[in-house]
């Protein structure tokens, strides 16, 4: 029998070559990072402690099974490692620039806030077949976000694009319109409805529903030709007994039997239907599209087709009786089936279920319901001890989406005193067409009837050190397209930088909210230059890509696109409150400057 005194020199060897083989590995690609306190902060590399284990172990095992081996006399002793020099990054700041000109340099945040304030305006990009996107182009895709001309400097109330006309209000309440499904002529958005003080808009296949602040509803042909050789209505006018006829062919769509102080408060239209929101929590459906009336259920009026409609103009608002006494206080509308909320939280969908957009399983009977279903979203949270409340509903396409806030709550046996009852998780769950990546759940999914929850938009948190408490982090916006969808976050923003004696250091840099895009990409819609589509949430450039070269001086330093919040800044020498918003239409994308 061999002798057994080698055997403790050549356990230490074996852990010795262990450790410095493993290290070698694992130095070569550690990140080493300079503390606040000047300190070189290097973490123990899991791997080495986790290779002398294996080594120990593996030892251990030879010897008491092969004491004669020769596993332990052939041991050679590792030569020792080649020491590694550490570089410590130099600072960013330059000498001899101001406070301000620091924080451009080390913060792409704070330049793409600067810069949106210094010029506001809109950046579009996707499919160019309708010169919408870029009116002065030719090009039939715009890869990348490229600012309209026309828009610098002009701060807008909405916009909403189609592939083949866009449309947009201005800061004074007037629309304009532009794209070849308006004139083939026209190169620039063109005034139409003026002095009516609109306040936001939205679209349909053919025509362009404005809401006014007095609570009216306008409905305006998406055609140039269409509003000049309609009929015109007549107007009053400032001068008693005199009226005047309109500019432009519109249509009045005004509910009836509203309340005496009831007034019209959001409208939302897919691409044959329209839904009108009152104060009073009422819901009113109407065509909103001249070439096809709605017939998929999407209007909320079980049997209600072209030959049964009733007396008076195609497009006159009816009352969904069903959910009268419901207090709807949000309405969305995918290209044919529609949603709304009430102010308890649930969600009522009808329309056409043929990809499960209403968040139901579709039916072998029947591809739609005509009337408004009642979602069992509390199934969703079966078996938990979370609480769920619908937020907010969007919806586009064949999609939609929920956003909810599940509080954690006490089941029987559970610690009543437990710090984590009350706690809110912020989720977000998606139904629908997902064939593209259009649900963002990270599949190539056909059809999807019970909602699929986004990971990467659901159980957020983040650190508010204003309040000194971790808070979930809620979507702030999301805008669905046919295809594809993009979500602003709420996360805590800075934006005061520079502004008093608390903010006025060289390194403190405003920084905005996150924004992320998924879904179809045919088009280059998403903004990344490609067109993969994408099935999961990802983010964006910065806008201005010239602008980060002359910051960095670099053109492959990579850096993502946040969207500004609201702020008062001086726009042109006046102070506006003003933010940038995201919309998301048939195959294209822009970022506007909205008031």
């Amino acid at each position: 029998m061999a002798p057994l005194r080698p055997g403790p020199r050549a356990f230490l060897e074996i852990c010795r070559a262990c450790r410095n083989s493993t290290a070698q590995r694992s130095y070569a690609s550690q990140r080493r990072q300079l503390s606040t306190q000047g300190h070189l902060k290097r973490e123990s590399p899991p791997a080495i402690r986790f290779g002398c284990f294996l080594g120990v172990s593996a030892l251990a095992a030879a010897w008491y099974t092969y004491p004669e081996s020769s596993l332990i006399q052939n041991v050679q002793a590792e030569a020792p490692p080649v020491p590694i020099d550490v570089t410590i990054e130099k600072t960013k700041k330059k000498k001899g620039l101001s406070k301000e000109e620091n924080r451009d340099t080390i913060s792409s945040q704070h330049l793409q806030v600067k810069r949106s304030w210094e010029n506001p305006g809109v950046y579009a990009w996707g499919s160019n077949s309708g010169r919408v996107v870029a009116p002065d182009s030719d090009e039939q895709i715009i890869k990348t976000p490229r600012r309209i001309p026309f828009f610098d400097g002009i701060l807008l109330r909405d916009i909403k694009l189609d592939r083949n006309f866009g449309a947009a209000i201005t800061e004074k309440g007037d629309l304009l319109q532009w794209g070849t499904g308006f004139s083939t002529d026209t190169r620039e958005p063109t005034p139409t409805l003026t002095g009516k003080n609109l306040k936001s808009l939205t679209i349909s296949r053919d025509r362009v529903i404005a809401l006014g602040s007095n609570g009216k509803v306008y409905s305006v042909s998406a055609a140039k030709e269409d509003q000049e050789k309609g009929a015109k209505l007549s107007e009053s006018s400032w001068i008693p007994f005199l009226n005047s006829h309109s500019s432009i062919s519109y249509r009045l769509l005004q509910p009836s039997n509203l309340g005496w102080t009831e007034k019209v408060t959001s409208v939302a239209s897919g691409a044959e239907h329209l839904l009108i929101l009152t104060s009073a929590g009422r819901l009113f459906t109407a065509a909103s599209s001249s070439e096809e009336f709605p017939a998929r259920g999407q209007m909320g009026i079980p049997g209600l087709v072209w030959t049964t409609r009733p007396p008076g103009p195609y497009d006159q608002p009816h009352e969904v009786s069903t959910l009268r006494g419901f207090d709807i206080t949000a309405v969305a509308a995918g290209d044919y089936h529609s949603l709304a909320l009430d102010k308890e939280g649930r969600v009522f969908a009808f329309g056409d279920n043929s990809s499960g957009q209403l968040g139901l399983d579709p039916s072998n009977e029947s591809n739609y319901v005509d009337v408004p279903s009642l979602l069992p979203l509390q199934r969703l949270y079966a078996n938990t001890n979370l609480a769920p409340t619908v937020k907010r509903i969007f919806a586009g396409g064949n999609n939609s989406f929920f956003t909810v806030d599940a509080t954690t709550i006490a089941r029987p046996g559970d610690d009543t005193k437990s710090t984590l009852l009350g706690r809110v998780t912020a989720d977000t769950w998606a139904s629908g067409q997902g064939i593209l990546g259009t649900l963002g759940n990270g599949r190539w999914t056909h059809v999807q009837g019970v909602p699929t929850k986004l990971k990467a938009l659901s159980g957020l948190f983040e650190y508010d050190e204003t309040n000194n408490s971790v808070i979930p982090i809620r979507l702030a916006s999301l805008s669905v397209g046919s295809t594809h969808a993009a979500a602003v976050m709420n996360n805590v923003t800075h934006v005061r930088a520079g502004t008093s004696r608390g903010t006025d250091s060289e390194n403190d840099t405003n920084w905005g909210a996150d924004v992320v895009w998924w879904g179809g990409n045919e088009y280059c819609q998403i903004g990344n230059g490609r067109r993969n589509n994408m099935s999961t949430p990802g983010y964006i450039a910065p806008l201005d890509k010239v602008a980060e070269v002359l910051r960095t001086g670099k053109r492959k330093e990579e850096h993502r696109f946040q969207i500004t919040p609201r702020h008062k800044v001086n726009v042109k020498g006046r102070m506006v409150n003003v933010e940038q918003r995201v919309e998301c239409g048939r195959m294209v994308s822009c970022v506007y400057s909205g008031v």
